[in-house]
């Protein structure tokens, strides 16, 4: 079987907006190419813009971030859009044309077969379904309200197909999918592949003085002495003493949330999406902004504005030398041509599926098939 992951491959991957932030092969994160306001309150560093589409900005230990937000149309019988693909850049549309992408799927939106190595990936989707399979023989149907960790470790193969299934009405789709960096130490670790269900998921209710309840779901990192479920063993998160957390604060209109201080020396960033109306400790937010805080310092949020969420990322910078191409990310450049040849020469497993883009047929539930071939579905 031929593995090469030829430059046609590598181009439709790295103009994705999967993963189009990595605009040079060993540059860091180009934050400040972002537009960046100071401000004078003590809780704030900065406040930087969010781009129209494709990734957000992040902070070490956090490698990436991108909200997907599509309306597809009515399914067909095959689990495809039931509309017309044309004027679209099929194999690699982030047009978002009618609301919607097919990113580099070609019949039904998604990611086909893609190579990872030294970093983890959290997905963590709100509406819609994924249809996940790896090189490590794991499959996996699963969405609304779930989570996925994978750890990509040394190396893995996966696709994310998003099937569509409702003939009768809008096929919502909603997530962020982020991605952690792993140390130098964990970068050659075996991959593992790991599902948080809805249920599994803790939120805890946040009442405020006016009696309006928002809610806080905890994926990663305690909150108010809510534990979240257990990262992998050996993501940067699994350590306590690293205060990673990634939290989504479902904020009710009229709602007022106080978030309590962290550690010192921590990155913690606030993400709003459109059309938001924050007010953070009484002075107003602009929307679709990431803001940086003073991780030691608490602060109140009021929502002006509708229902609204906040994807709240934190954590202990990792403070290691970054070297990025496309689907890998590792310390050195040396590493970074060492993950091509091992690609080329291995295939991180190969791929066991005849298709690049295999889907998991009807719709029957959720569940997760994990490489021991334990089931795992939601209870």
């Amino acid at each position: 079987m031929e593995y090469i992951l030829k430059r046609r491959e590598i181009i439709k991957i790295i103009i994705g907006g999967l993963i189009s932030i990595f605009s040079s092969l060993f540059g860091l994160n180009k934050f400040h190419k972002k537009k960046v306001t100071s401000v004078s309150m003590n809780n704030i560093k900065r406040i930087t813009n969010l781009p129209e589409n494709g990734p957000w900005p992040t902070l070490d230990p956090f490698l990436f971030c991108v909200h997907h937000n599509d309306e597809y149309p009515l399914a067909t019988k095959n689990y495809f859009p039931k509309s017309s693909l044309s004027g679209r850049n099929i194999g690699n549309d982030f047009s978002n044309k009618d609301g919607w992408n097919m990113y580099h799927g070609e019949t039904i939106p998604g990611f086909p077969k893609h190579p990872h190595r030294g970093f983890e990936t959290l997905t963590v989707v709100e509406k819609g379904f994924i249809d996940h399979s790896d090189s490590l023989g794991a499959t996996a149907r699963y969405g609304n309200g779930d989570s996925q960790w994978l750890t990509a470790g040394n190396g893995i193969n996966h696709s994310e197909m998003f099937p569509l299934f409702n003939q009768d009405k809008i096929n919502k789709l909603d997530f962020f999918q982020i991605w952690i960096n792993l140390p130098a130490k964990n970068k050659f670790v075996n991959p593992k592949f790991l599902m948080f269900w809805k249920d599994q998921i803790p939120k805890v209710k946040l009442k405020d003085k006016n009696g309006v309840v928002s809610t806080m779901e905890i994926i990663s990192g305690d909150f108010n002495k809510i534990k979240a479920p257990i990262a992998p063993p050996n993501s940067w998160a699994s350590n306590p003493q690293n205060h990673v957390a990634v939290w989504v604060l479902h904020l009710k209109s009229k709602g007022i949330v106080n978030i309590p201080n962290a550690a010192t020396d921590i990155n913690r960033c606030l993400y709003l999406n459109k059309d938001t109306k924050i007010n953070l400790n009484h002075n107003p937010i602009k929307a679709h902004t990431m803001i940086e805080l003073h991780s030691d310092k608490s602060i109140s949020l009021e929502n002006k504005g509708s229902d609204t969420k906040i994807l709240i990322l934190q954590g202990k910078p990792i403070n290691e030398p970054v070297a990025k191409y496309g689907p890998f990310v590792m310390n050195t450049r040396s590493e970074i041509e060492q993950a091509f040849h091992d690609y080329n020469s291995t295939g991180f497993g190969g791929w066991k599926w005849k298709k690049s883009d295999p889907i998991h047929g009807s719709f029957n539930g959720k569940f997760a098939k994990y490489p021991n071939g334990d089931l795992d579905k939601p209870s």
